[in-house]
């Protein structure tokens, strides 16, 4: 191939000193065809086919590998076809002949116009997407999988991020409400992918329709939801971004906290931080173009917003509630009764009507029984013989009084002693356990082994006051002897006294 030197020595030539071609073949020492072909182009052009190569082997294939590399879209990542596999199912299948090399080019060529192409985004201030990410950390001692909840301000990349034990719509809930807390305000629209969470179904034209709960969110706090369209995860590139980074930077090293909440504070300061560095190629920090997102917030509403999943249920005969594969208990005087689950990402809240007859911490296993002993007493009381057995009393670690106390009263009174013993449990439901434990031990010390006394001791701590116990009503106390002073006692006392 010739310099562009000479190309433009020989246009010179042509062109501007007006020399014919056939002389300037003759002075160049070239081709009248290629003097022609320096006149026509100002660069050397290149190999320049008139029609494509013939492949008389691979040209009856290529519909196959054209309808391989189709079906491979829809396959798993780890399991679509290389070029030597097509190559190998070519000779195997189709008692195809040629190189290996042909087949490789064409799809080479191939997946590369399969490739879609994007159209850049404009991201004005004030909106945001929003995705979970998964990451691995040490929580409390123990590996576990961290779902995390990633919102971002596409317009400044300012982040914010939330690890849950599990995505559910409780942590799809609160994730919103900690994020739009933590920026002040609530963006104008809101991105999202076609999560579950949000997304009860799609109708036939497009149309989606919201799940309860997210409808709750939307109405609350008035912003516009956006969906990305089914299986594109670029429509929402910016959090998608994000995600990616969490993974790498916020999450590497795995994390160690003592508690989610440990976790998500010190993640809290980790994007507070990111906002004095530089996203990408931009020229202002984070925290510069943040003054414009926060600008075109809008206000958080008034009123309580309650990030939780709401189920209805009925309590079962051994007063247990069903939540999320979990059992929680609420009082046996609810049994059979219908109920509502509000299921918080840290508590579980059960209530019936206006009323809230438990709450509970939450649990993420599965089949396991969340008690609270108070919530069967008033059914022991009316069952005493159950007492021994009762499973929600199982792991109740109550101070070594109680047991102390309850030997006591059943050696005394028998039967009737552990019926007394269940009454002095219930007052916990009533006082704190602090104040019931001291007026039971202080109940033994002074002989009044029964429940009235430990109440008249508990309601006199409350009270700051002196026990004013009725010793008629007390027959296992000491009985005090009262005598009238005689005159050879009160002698005997002063030459005791001179002694």
């Amino acid at each position: 191939m010739f310099q562009v030197e000479v190309y433009g020595a020989v246009r010179r030539y042509v062109l501007v000193e007006g020399h014919s071609r056939r002389e300037a073949a003759r002075v160049f020492g070239l081709s009248r065809d290629t003097i022609a072909k320096m006149c026509r182009f100002s660069v050397p052009p290149g190999y320049q086919r008139s029609k494509p190569p013939e492949k008389p082997k691979l040209g009856p294939l290529m519909p196959v590998i054209d309808a391989i590399l189709a079906g491979d879209r829809s396959a798993p990542p780890k399991q679509r076809h290389t070029a030597k596999r097509i190559f190998e199912r070519l000779r195997a299948e189709y008692d195809y002949a040629g190189g290996y090399t042909v087949v490789k080019d064409y799809v080479r060529l191939k997946r590369a116009r399969m490739k879609e192409a994007f159209v850049p985004l404009a991201h004005p201030p004030g909106h945001a997407q929003v995705d979970f990410g998964q990451c691995i950390g040490v929580i409390g001692g123990v590996r576990t999988v961290l779902h995390v909840f990633c919102f971002d301000l596409p317009h400044s990349d300012a982040p914010f991020v939330k690890a849950y034990p599990a995505e559910t719509t409780e942590a799809f809930l609160d994730g919103h409400v900690s994020a739009f807390a933590f920026f002040g305000g609530v963006p104008q629209s809101i991105l999202y992918d076609n999560t579950k969470l949000a997304v009860a179904r799609i109708v036939g034209d497009g149309k989606r329709i919201r799940t309860r709960a997210f409808a709750e969110l939307v109405s609350h706090f008035l912003f516009r939801d956006r969906f990305g369209r089914p299986g594109k995860g670029n429509d929402k590139g910016k959090v998608e971004g994000m995600v990616k980074y969490t993974q790498r930077t916020f999450m590497t090293p795995l994390p160690h906290a003592a508690s989610f909440a440990a976790l998500n504070a010190a993640l809290a300061e980790r994007c507070r931080a990111r906002q004095s560095e530089r996203a990408g190629r931009q020229e202002e920090t984070i925290g510069e173009r943040l003054v414009r997102d926060l600008t075109a917030l809008r206000g958080i509403p008034q009123g309580l917003f309650e990030p939780c999943e709401k189920k209805p249920a009925r309590v079962s005969s051994t007063g247990l509630v069903r939540y999320r594969m979990n059992d929680y208990s609420v009082p046996t005087r609810f049994a059979f009764q219908d109920v509502m689950v509000k299921g918080f990402v840290d508590a579980v809240v059960i209530v019936t009507g206006a009323e809230i007859v438990a709450r509970h911490e939450r649990i993420y296993g599965r089949n396991q029984f969340v008690f609270d002993p108070k919530h069967y007493l008033a059914l022991l009381e009316q069952k005493p013989g159950a007492l021994d057995q009762a499973a929600p009393l199982q792991s109740w670690n109550l101070p070594e009084g109680f047991q102390r106390i309850r030997r006591l009263l059943e050696s005394r009174m028998g039967t009737r002693g552990k019926k007394e013993f269940i009454q002095i449990l219930r007052l916990l439901e009533v006082f704190e356990e602090a104040i019931v434990a001291a007026a039971v031990v202080q109940a033994m010390q002074l002989g009044a082994i029964s429940f009235d006394a430990v109440k008249q001791l508990v309601l006199a701590r409350i009270e700051r006051r002196p026990a004013r116990l009725d010793l008629t009503r007390y027959p296992y106390l000491p009985t005090a002897e009262v005598r009238t002073t005689a005159a050879a006692d009160y002698a005997a006392l002063l030459s005791w006294s001179a002694a």
